[in-house]
């Protein structure tokens, strides 16, 4: 089915459950032409920050593109946190030299095709077909390539932001709610990098912080 597609593009997503920061799409293009994918490549969940560093420029340079979106902690408050991630999504779409036909998702949501304005209005036609595919992030190299570039990049902006407001531990915990962060936030208050929409939730397991 995938394979009369010229182009196809995987896209994963970073910082979907954080408290602060971003939310990060990664994309990646692959063709008849892309090679093998670089050895080790996995899901950026079950990497090690060493790992998933040292696949970057390997990533970068495999597939026939590659992309990255962002929206906002604000935009996250303004729109809700489907349509920033559409936003982030179209951002790194933008971004390509050429649109894929066919964009492989994980899971069973598809968070980045426009929806009808009404329920009697069919949605604005896009450029190119999604395929949605649960597991897709460990099976699929290319939104696996796309989740590690998403996620590298995204924890090195919480670092950065980290330098900025240093109270909240977000070099380790990369903004989402492990119990440094929650304490932080009872002590200190929420930043304007905080979504303040949310509503504080129970302390995340490192699992959730890797995500």
């Amino acid at each position: 089915m995938l394979a009369s597609h010229r182009l196809v593009a995987g896209m994963d997503e970073v910082g979907r459950g954080a408290l602060a920061g971003p939310v990060t799409v990664g994309v990646v293009c692959v063709d008849a032409s892309t090679p093998q994918p670089p050895p080790g490549l996995n899901d950026s969940k079950r990497l090690t920050p060493a790992a998933r560093e040292r696949l970057v420029p390997l990533l970068e340079a495999w597939g026939a593109a590659w992309a990255l979106g962002w929206s906002g902690a604000d935009e996250v408050d303004r729109h809700g946190l489907v349509a920033a991630l559409r936003l982030a999504g179209r951002r790194a779409l933008e971004q390509l030299p050429q649109a894929p036909g066919v964009i492989v998702l994980d899971g069973h949501h598809d968070w980045l095709s426009a929806p009808a304005a009404n329920l009697f209005d069919q949605p604005e036609a896009d450029p190119w077909r999604v395929h949605l595919k649960v597991k897709a992030d460990a099976a699929c190299a290319s939104v696996a390539a796309a989740s590690v570039l998403a996620k590298v990049s995204r924890d090195a902006v919480m670092s950065q932001l980290h330098l900025e407001h240093p109270g909240y531990g977000w070099d380790h915990n990369k903004g989402y709610g492990a119990p440094d962060h929650l304490a932080a936030l009872q002590a200190l208050g929420p930043c304007e990098r905080h979504r303040r929409s949310w509503a504080l939730p129970e302390v995340q397991s490192q699992e959730d912080v890797r995500s």
